[in-house]
């Protein structure tokens, strides 16, 4: 039963009074409750489920004062088979059974305590809602259904009463408890348990520690909870009283008070996004990763189109697992998924990294969903493609290879010691003062800020563009401090040789061409880590970005030269003559084999590289021959919705046939023929410039309504996975929670925390009553 957040031995606060409020703008889904949605007859009432969750317990006690539907009337015959006797529902059934409800307008029996109390089931089971949702009718049978519904001790339905119970034994507590307790002693509860929700909220959504090494009343630092609520104490007298008069069990401060808060929080979180889910289509993100205590975790997040026809991806659960192999994962999700009552039918994409355990194509964990669920499409992360086709491209040559290898060397050298770190910060600053006074460069807000040289990584998105860039805005700099380090250091040093590899013109050249190259595909991967990207909208913008490179290929040889020999002469490096010939590299010099520098760097070079990229972003990015992206392509709203094509929508809508039924099948090119004919003459979805924005705006218009199975169809759409950037978000969360001196955390309340602090933008929205009262039901 749902029980209050109370210390042993407190007063708890009295329940919230049965009282009719102003009725919600949507009864479904409103934070109100009016008396008038008790229904008598149990077959047109709604569902426990359908109710916010914070007036489930109100809307229960309402109908347990109402008490279950038992008319008194003459029942109707019904025959079972064409020579059998008629049948009809026996009002004596009401004396052996107390929990029976007949319903007259379909003349069918519930029961009371199961639609009071009973779990959503899954759609697997058979007959699971039968008492409480669809209604039993089978009066020929009744003599054993009846007693077989009750089943044993621990059977469905005596679970529910034992709920039932439970709740009206809560209620006499409570009552009894409120009774012996003053108005006075309730009052000081009140602020003793709101004082430390809101330290605990505070806490929570800065990812900071709760506990203390010393804890102890003479200890100078109690840690960030409790020096929080003595701050609050100085601050305000009246908090000051309340804690100061509370009994010593009951001061709201101690460690399972802070956890259960964090618990009561991450649960109203998830009940807010099961409600967002409801019965909609979803598809999954999965990750793992080790936390500071060295334990796998597989963070869990759904992708879903909500109400408002926008695509939202949320954080579910960090789930400790001890084996990564692709069976245990399977394992894992699917124990998560029944947790939260979700179907695997209702998986329609799944998106993970290029692990083999994950999108190994025959033993993988997507494989294994696709065995469950033939409709849950994979897709690798994009952005994690587009940067192993920057990993490709920066060791496609030697002369490549050979370039990262120098810049990783200047970085080393320049950063190794705290010297070197400060000369080098010292000479960039006084870099840029010289060119303010010059006038070179202009000051500004958020300008010239302190920077330092980054190193480039594999697993680091972006970073060998920033490493480029920094490199290059502090040239005069790093060339400073190379030639103060081979001045300081007595033996060898490779501070020489680097500074000559920095002032050749080879090194200018493949910095210039890289710094393009990565200038294309950087605006690119910042694109695929937004959360709204949706796979359409990808796909097209890594055309363009193909586009762009072919076109650098063909064309762009002359300003990449260009903009390497501007540089050069700035900076007083020697620029070789291009038809001056060359040993070949990688040749010796005795076989005589000689070329231009026009031909090392134009073919030997250029080419290579932007062959290579080419060759990359085909073959990591092929799903345009897909034929899902190619039926979902023609959604597109762009050029007057130019790419609409009727067979191919209809041939996508086969392809998700478990989502469309056969009267779905018979209407739908009609409905398509109709919804092109509107939505190419109606003025609004002409601002469109996605299928994105095409389904805010079919929402907002309810056009969505009018159209369901097209729009059916924009869902499937956005729904498709792109990228894991919001999974590795977590991680990063996960490393602001989890602490070298918070390693000790137990998974339990280290996933309550990352669901409090990732889903911060629901967390701040809830209300400090429902955090204190609503508690998880207890097994």
């Amino acid at each position: 039963m749902r029980r209050y957040l109370i210390a042993q031995g407190s007063h708890p606060p009295p329940p919230p009074p049965l009282q009719p409020s102003a009725p919600p703008q949507d009864s479904n889904h409103g934070y109100g409750f009016n008396l008038d949605d008790i229904v008598s007859d149990p077959a047109l009432r709604k569902q426990i489920y359908e109710f916010r969750p914070e007036i489930r317990d109100q809307v229960r006690r309402a109908y347990i004062q109402k008490g279950p539907t038992q008319p008194i009337l003459k029942f109707p015959l019904k025959q079972f088979g064409n020579n059998a006797k008629k049948r009809a529902f026996s009002k004596s059934w009401y004396i052996n059974y107390n929990w029976l409800e007949y319903s007259e307008y379909k003349d069918v029996a519930f029961c009371f305590y199961c639609f009071l109390f009973k779990e959503r089931g899954r759609a697997k089971i058979f007959g699971y809602d039968v008492f409480n949702k669809m209604g039993f009718n089978d009066w020929k049978h009744a003599y054993k259904a009846l007693p077989e519904h009750v089943g044993g001790v621990s059977s469905a339905h005596n679970k529910c009463v034992k709920h039932f119970d439970d709740f009206q034994n809560q209620r006499q507590s409570i009552s009894s408890q409120l009774s012996r307790a003053t108005e006075e002693a309730e009052e000081l509860y009140r602020i003793r348990l709101t004082s430390s929700l809101e330290c605990s909220k505070f806490l929570i959504a800065q990812g900071m520690a709760f506990r203390g090494h010393d804890e102890s009343s003479t200890s100078l630092n109690r840690g960030n909870f409790l020096e929080m609520i003595d701050w609050y104490k100085d601050k305000n007298e009246i908090v000051r009283k309340a804690f100061s008069r509370g009994a010593m069990n009951c001061k709201m401060t101690s460690p399972n008070i802070q956890k259960d808060i964090a618990r009561c929080s991450a649960e109203e979180i998830v009940d807010v996004i099961m409600g967002e889910i409801e019965d909609r289509k979803f598809s999954i993100l999965i990750d793992e990763s080790r936390d500071i205590s060295v334990k796998e975790q597989m963070a869990v997040m759904l992708r879903y189109v909500d109400v408002k026809g926008k695509v939202v991806e949320r954080f579910l659960t960090l789930h400790h697992v001890v084996d990564t192999t692709s069976e245990a994962l399977k394992v894992a999700l699917f124990d998560i998924l029944d947790k939260y009552n979700l179907s695997i039918s209702r998986i329609r994409g799944q998106g993970y990294d290029g692990a083999s355990n994950m999108r190994g194509e025959f033993n993988g964990l997507q494989k294994k969903i696709l065995d469950e669920n033939p409709h849950a499409f994979y897709v690798h992360c994009f952005a994690r493609r587009l940067q192993l086709v920057i990993v490709s491209v920066s060791s496609c040559c030697s002369a490549i290879h050979d370039f990262f290898e120098y810049v990783s060397l200047i970085v080393t050298t320049t950063s190794a010691s705290c010297k070197r770190r400060d000369a080098l910060v010292e000479s960039h600053h006084n870099n840029i003062l010289r060119q303010l006074d010059s006038l070179e460069i202009e000051s500004g807000t958020g300008k010239h800020q302190q920077i330092g040289l980054a190193r480039p990584g594999d697993t680091r998105w972006g970073s060998h563009h920033i490493t480029l860039i920094r490199l290059e805005l502090m040239w005069n700099s790093v060339t400073e401090v190379l030639e103060m380090v081979d001045k300081d250091i007595r033996g060898p040093s490779p501070a020489a040789g680097l500074l000559e590899k920095m002032e050749s013109f080879e090194f200018v050249f493949i910095m210039k061409l890289m710094l393009k190259l990565f200038a294309i595909t950087n605006e690119l991967s910042h694109i695929l880590q937004r959360k709204d990207i949706n796979i359409v909208h990808a796909m097209e913008l890594i055309q363009d970005v193909k586009a762009q490179l072919a076109t650098l290929r063909e064309s762009g040889w002359d300003e990449v030269f260009d903009e390497a020999k501007i540089y050069c002469e700035q900076k007083n490096i020697s620029v070789p003559n291009m038809m001056d010939e060359i040993p070949v590299r990688g040749r010796a010099k005795r076989r005589n084999e000689t070329t231009t520098f026009l031909h090392h760097y134009r073919v030997g070079i250029f080419f290579v590289v932007l062959d290579k990229i080419c060759v990359e972003m085909n073959n990591r990015f092929g799903e345009s021959t897909i034929e899902i992206l190619t039926c979902f392509s023609c959604l597109d709203p762009k050029n007057n919705f130019s790419r609409f094509d009727i067979d191919s929508l209809v041939r996508g809508a086969q392809i998700y046939d478990a989502d469309f039924s056969t009267s779905d099948f018979a209407q739908i090119r009609q409905q398509l023929q109709a919804y092109i004919l509107q939505v190419r003459r109606h003025a609004t979805f002409s601002t469109c410039t996605d299928i994105a924005s095409l389904a805010s705006k079919m929402v907002e218009t309810e056009k969505h309504k009018v159209f369901p199975l097209v729009y059916r169809l924009i869902e499937l759409a956005l729904i498709l996975p792109v990228s894991t950037t919001s999974v590795e978000r977590a991680f990063s969360a996960m490393k602001i929670i989890k602490t070298n001196l918070r390693n000790k955390m137990a998974d339990e309340w280290f996933n309550h925390l990352m669901v409090c602090y990732i889903e911060r933008e629901i967390f701040k929205e809830l209300d400090d009553s429902t955090i204190a009262t609503v508690s998880r039901h207890e097994d």
